[in-house]
C-alpha cells in the first residue's frame, strides 16, 4: 500500500492449546472514520487472528470505496457486523455503540490505523483473567520502525502534570520529572505492570468490567475519553495494566480530517477532563479558567508543526 508501512511481524504468538482451552469469547470493536488506506491492513490483521470470534465496525463516514469495502467484508465473513448510517456521533458514543453490538465476554477496542501482531490477542485476555472487576489491560503501541509510540503508557494527566509535560519542563529540569506524564522513554516491564493511564488504540475489557464503569463518557468527542475511562476504573478501586507483549503498530494521522479540528477536540476534551477531576471549589475554578488556556494549546501545535516545516 501506498504511504503505509506494512506491519513488522515479530510477537510470539502463543500455543493455541494454551489460549483455546476453556477462553472467554473475543469481540474486537473498532470505529472508523475516513480512515485511508491503513483501514484495509488493519481489517486484515483482524480477521487473521485466530481468536477473534467477532469483529464489529462502527462506520462514523467513510469515503464511498471503503464503505463499499466493509459492506462486502460483512457479507463474506459471518464474524463481521458493520454498524453504518447513524452519522459521525463522535468516537466514544460510537464505540459504545460497538460494545452494546458486539456479543462477546472480552472487548477488544482498536484503532483502524492500528495493525495488530501476533499473540496480541492472546496476551491481552490471558492477562485479564482473574483481575478484579474494573480492569484494563492495554497494549504496547508501536511506531512503524518498532519504537514504542508516544501516549502508550502515561502517568497521572492532571493540569500540572500537563503543562510541566508539555512544556518540556518535566524533562529539562530534574526535580520536575515526576510530572512527565509520558513514559515511552522508561524501561519496558518483564510483564505487564499498572499504569495510570494506557492508550485508547489497543486495550481490552471483559464484557461486565465495561458494563460496570458505564463505558466511554459520550460527553467526549473525539480524544481524552481513554484518559478519562482509565481514570474512572482506577477510581472504582480497579486496575489499569500496560502490557509489553500486546504489540500492535500504529500508524496514526491517516484519517482525511483536518488536524486543526482533531486538536481542537483534543483540546476541549483535555479542558474538560480537568473539570470533571476537579474536587474543591478552587479546583473547579482553576479548571475553568484554564480551558480557553487548553484549547488554544492544542490548535495552535499543528499550526507550528506546519511553520517549522516551512522553513
Amino acid at each position: 500500500m501506498n504511504g503505509v508501512v506494512a506491519p513488522v511481524i515479530a510477537a510470539e504468538a502463543a500455543p493455541a492449546g494454551e489460549i483455546l482451552r476453556s477462553r472467554r469469547s473475543v469481540s474486537v470493536v473498532m470505529v472508523t472514520y475516513f480512515t485511508g488506506e491503513a483501514l484495509t491492513e488493519s481489517l486484515a490483521c483482524v480477521l487473521s487472528d485466530p481468536l477473534v470470534d467477532e469483529f464489529v465496525i462502527v462506520d462514523n463516514g467513510s469515503a464511498p470505496a471503503e464503505a463499499a469495502h466493509l459492506r462486502d467484508l460483512a457479507e463474506r465473513d459471518a464474524r463481521v457486523t458493520v454498524v453504518s448510517g447513524h452519522g459521525n456521533v463522535g468516537f466514544a458514543r460510537a464505540a459504545n455503540l460497538g460494545a452494546r453490538t458486539a456479543r462477546g465476554e472480552l472487548i477488544v477496542f482498536l484503532n483502524p490505523d492500528a495493525f495488530l501482531q501476533p499473540g496480541c490477542i492472546a496476551a491481552l485476555a490471558r492477562e485479564i483473567e482473574g483481575r478484579p472487576i474494573p480492569c484494563i489491560v492495554g497494549g504496547r503501541v508501536l511506531n512503524p520502525d518498532r519504537t514504542e509510540q508516544r501516549g502508550a503508557r502515561r502517568g497521572e494527566i492532571t493540569p500540572l502534570s500537563a503543562l510541566m509535560s508539555m512544556s518540556g519542563l518535566a524533562k529539562s529540569v530534574p526535580a520536575l520529572g515526576r510530572y512527565e506524564v509520558h513514559w515511552e522513554g522508561e524501561r519496558l516491564p518483564d510483564r505487564a505492570a499498572p499504569a495510570p493511564t494506557i492508550s485508547g488504540a489497543c486495550f481490552c475489557m471483559r464484557r461486565e468490567d465495561f458494563d460496570y464503569v458505564g463505558g466511554f463518557d459520550e460527553d467526549y468527542f473525539l480524544h481524552v475519553e481513554d484518559v478519562d475511562l482509565c481514570w474512572r476504573v482506577r477510581q472504582m478501586g480497579g486496575e489499569v495494566l500496560f502490557h509489553p507483549q500486546a504489540e500492535v503498530i500504529h500508524i496514526g494521522g491517516t484519517s482525511q480530517t483536518s488536524p486543526l479540528k482533531v486538536e481542537f477536540h483534543k483540546g476541549v476534551g483535555l479542558a474538560r477532563y480537568f473539570r470533571k477531576r476537579a474536587e474543591t471549589g478552587g479546583q473547579k475554578l482553576g479548571a475553568w479558567l484554564l480551558a480557553p488556556l487548553v484549547v488554544a494549546a492544542a490548535v495552535a501545535r499543528p499550526l507550528v508543526r506546519r511553520l517549522q516545516r516551512g522553513r
